[in-house]
């Protein structure tokens, strides 16, 4: 596995073994309805059982981007996240955060407010022209994601000529971009399930390794996705398959909703490796 390291406020992540994101929604729509905290108790149980499973880092995410989920204004995914990173940092102080957002004024105020470690960008800084400037002024990581159009559109928007090549080409201007305003710790997320068909998902998981010529972690975001299984709820044991799929295709980083597996699949995935 390349070996890489991302710079998160001093904390540096050697991602030449597997690492653990947990998902912690604060929607009332997200596609998984028991990743859903909306309470302050269910965010703490949350993120005590995930850094308790061995998380390294938590995801909060105010707006669903599932395919035709509505987005909120602005001032509710703040006062959504504010609820959820107020008590967070409060009762785990020392719990590495990262936030769920499109928006790069979203993402000023959490890492200004609440101290936060890594901005994740489902639009690949599409939807906010001013994210690229807002991440290279916080200094900050970032996870540059591959997608489509806009959560309303990006179903409608899976006709590739070339996927692999496609998505390359993508990742390869956006970088430029990044490296040109001097950000370089970028995490890549090719995106499954974002504009692209479940047979394409399929594709992208069997040739993950060709994102490896890019130089960055990746990160695989498959947990209980709709590519795997049509009832989320059922969608474990086949979210552990793709989990050891996508790590043996040279994933970094693993966002998962169920930490414990993610941290046994990774286990499992490191005793193969140390014994080839």
């Amino acid at each position: 596995m390349s070996k890489y390291l991302i710079n998160s406020h001093g904390w540096l992540l050697d991602s030449s073994t597997p690492r653990v994101m947990a998902i912690i929604n604060v929607t009332p729509d997200s596609f998984y309805a028991a990743s859903r905290a909306r309470e302050e108790s269910s965010i703490l149980q949350h993120a005590e059982q995930a850094l308790t499973e061995g998380a390294d880092w938590l995801d909060i995410g105010a707006c669903s981007t599932r395919p035709g989920s509505e987005q909120p204004s602005e001032e509710e995914e703040w006062q959504r996240l504010e609820s959820a990173l107020r008590p967070l940092r409060a009762h785990f102080p020392e719990a590495r955060l990262s936030v769920d957002t499109y928006r790069a004024d979203i993402a000023r105020r959490a890492v200004w407010e609440y101290g936060v470690n890594l901005i994740n960008d489902i639009s690949g800084g599409e939807m906010d022209a001013a994210m690229f400037g807002c991440v290279a002024a916080l200094r900050v990581p970032y996870i540059l994601s591959h997608m489509r159009g806009t959560p309303q559109t990006m179903q409608q928007l899976t006709d590739y000529e070339n996927l692999m090549q496609e998505i390359i080409h993508f990742f390869q201007l956006r970088l430029d971009q990044l490296h040109r305003l001097g950000v370089t710790d970028v995490i890549l997320d090719p995106g499954f399930g974002f504009a692209k068909t479940k047979q394409q998902c399929f594709h992208l998981l069997s040739h993950l390794s060709d994102l490896q010529v890019l130089e960055c972690p990746v990160m695989a975001g498959l947990s209980r996705k709709s590519m795997l299984s049509a009832d989320a709820n059922q969608a474990l044991p086949a979210t552990i398959a793709a989990n050891m799929a996508a790590l043996m295709g040279g994933a970094q980083i693993l966002r998962v909703h169920d930490v414990r597996a993610a941290v046994e699949t990774i286990r499992i995935f490191n005793e193969l490796s140390n014994n080839q």
